[in-house]
């Protein structure tokens, strides 16, 4: 069965640090994407990587947070830098396997940034 768990998720005080995860069970080479959605907002795209290692980031995050894959230990990660209110947000990770149109959603984990 194929599992997606995040985790790592809390409450931070703008301009601090966090680091959310992403484990993937009984799928591989996938690519992973990181969504967000705010309450009473749409959700968005904010980092993907593939299963080659390629990132791609939304502006709005860019220069601030960084994904990265440990293909040994199937986790991937979203190092969240200079966080800013307007970072609070469910972070929802998504994996899709190579050459599949479908995408394996994670429950979720939720990050506060406090002003």
């Amino acid at each position: 069965q194929v599992q997606v768990v995040e985790s790592g998720g809390g409450l931070v005080q703008a301009g601090g640090s966090l680091r959310v995860s992403c484990a993937v069970s009984g799928i591989s080479h996938y690519a992973v994407d990181w969504y967000r959605q705010a309450a009473g907002k749409e959700r968005e795209s904010v980092a993907a990587i593939s299963s080659g290692g390629s990132t791609n980031y939304a502006d709005s995050v860019q220069g601030r947070f960084t994904i990265s894959r440990d293909n040994a230990k199937n986790t991937m990660y979203l190092q969240m830098n200079s966080l800013e209110p307007e970072d609070t947000a469910v972070y929802y990770c998504a994996a899709s396997p190579v050459g599949k149109s479908i995408q394996y959603w994670g429950q979720g984990t939720q990050v506060t940034v406090s002003s």
